[in-house]
């Protein structure tokens, strides 16, 4: 039986959660929260947003589980940091975050992995290289625009981009560089498996 969670025919599925039952997609949303947690905690420390590897494991979850199951899973993951679990950049986590200069970034993070598996379900994922990387550079864009805006609501436009975008646009092209090729290993592999 599939979960509802999962489209029937998805254009990237290397781990195959179309088909998966809703038990295993269970596990795999406990996971992926586990995940970001973990990315989390790879941070450099900026004022007042750190750079981490969060939107890297955001779209990266959102590619391989699919825009449903990838935004249900972040916004589990926010779950647990509302109720004061520390998986937030620097341990962080209860309401404070949701409220200060982090709260649009947070935001952004389900909108996140659902564009980077909705656009992986139409194709922009594995082989098709430039495809996976402008999906993985939109989101994480996509990330900075929202997250830039409730920053420069709080402390104005000039200082929300200087302080919550720009910094941050080189590390969104690495990451976004880095997805795509991981994706591309992983779309090569799924495909020899699938040849075997």
């Amino acid at each position: 039986m599939t979960s509802m969670l999962a489209t029937a025919v998805r254009g990237f599925d290397p781990l195959g959660i179309a088909r998966r039952s809703l038990a295993t997609q269970a596990v795999l949303l406990v996971f992926g929260t586990a995940l970001l947690a973990l990315a989390s905690r790879i941070s450099v420390p900026m004022v007042p947003v750190p750079i981490t590897l969060q939107t890297f494991a955001l779209t990266m979850i959102g590619v391989l589980y699919g825009w449903r199951l990838g935004a249900l899973t972040v916004l589990a993951w926010l779950g647990e940091a509302m109720i004061g679990l520390p998986v937030l950049a620097n341990g962080a986590g209860g309401l404070a975050p949701f409220v200060g200069p982090t709260a649009g970034y947070l935001a952004a993070f389900p909108i996140v992995a659902a564009l980077a598996g909705f656009l992986a379900e139409k194709g922009w994922a594995g082989e098709r290289v430039v495809l996976s990387f402008s999906a993985h550079l939109l989101a994480n864009l996509l990330c900075l625009a929202i997250g830039g805006a409730w920053l420069a609501y709080l402390i104005g436009a000039e200082k929300g981009l200087v302080l919550g975008v720009v910094p941050f646009i080189l590390g969104a092209v690495l990451k976004s560089a880095l997805a795509a090729a991981v994706l591309m290993a992983v779309g090569r592999r799924a495909n020899k498996s699938l040849d075997l």
